[in-house]
């Protein structure tokens, strides 16, 4: 059967940015080990990171000193490993970054067809508006919004709903690939695909979303279909 992409005119659809959009983990791991390494930690393995990436800097920080075994830092101690995290992360934030395979091509098609993109992140606006401009993809989304630009993170459905512009119905998907974005979908009332190959710490099957895909080709058809059943 060949899907009916016309059912995409309209259709507001979000995106996660770190695991979704972009294999960010390469320059996450180079700015989380120059913030966590000079403190006595190994350094940290990209495989390692992209099980940890999802609610942002500071827990990915935190995370790392959990892996370790290390005691939890302070308040204050956190917030200077952050700034050295950010500083680091901002300097080149593009180097090894690059959008998943098929990403450009999924979005052209979107676009073509009436779909009104968004990205709904937990990094930070300004950095990811940094990211995808370095990357010519920012001019693809109507609004780019981290969390400082919603009431609450994800897994809060206020983030989706500040990314579309409004109250999610059954026209809103959100594609992610972790829990935060799942629940943030199930909780506005959208419908949920997630990225079965990104940065999930728990197994993709078990996070209750209303479609997996492996690949960006497949994720057009695939929303077209599901917006079927609306």
């Amino acid at each position: 059967m060949v899907s009916d992409l016309s059912r995409l005119d309209g259709a507001r659809i979000a995106f996660d940015l770190d695991g979704t959009l972009v294999d960010t983990a390469p320059d996450l791991v180079r700015a989380l080990n120059a913030a966590v390494v000079p403190e006595g930690l190994e350094p940290v393995q990209v495989a390692a990171v992209r099980a940890m990436v999802g609610r942002g800097a500071r827990a990915l920080i935190a995370r790392a000193y959990e892996r370790a075994g290390a005691p939890a830092l302070s308040d204050a101690a956190l917030e200077r490993r952050l700034d050295v995290f950010m500083d680091s992360y901002r300097a080149g934030i593009a180097d090894q970054s690059r959008p998943f395979d098929g990403v450009l091509d999924a979005l052209d098609v979107f676009a073509a067809n009436g779909a009104v993109l968004s990205v709904c992140t937990n990094k930070p606006t300004s950095l990811a508006r940094s990211l995808l401009e370095t990357l010519g993809m920012a001019n693809r989304f109507v609004r780019i919004v981290g969390p400082e630009d919603a009431p609450e993170k994800k897994p809060d459905p206020r983030h989706l709903e500040a990314a579309i512009g409004g109250k999610a119905d059954r026209r809103t998907v959100l594609v992610g690939d972790s829990e935060p974005d799942a629940q943030a979908a199930r909780a506005a009332g959208a419908w949920c695909v997630i990225f079965a190959d990104g940065y999930s710490e728990k197994p993709t099957g078990a996070l209750g979303a209303d479609r997996l895909f492996k690949h960006w080709n497949e994720l057009p058809a695939l929303i077209a279909d599901l917006l079927e059943l609306e």
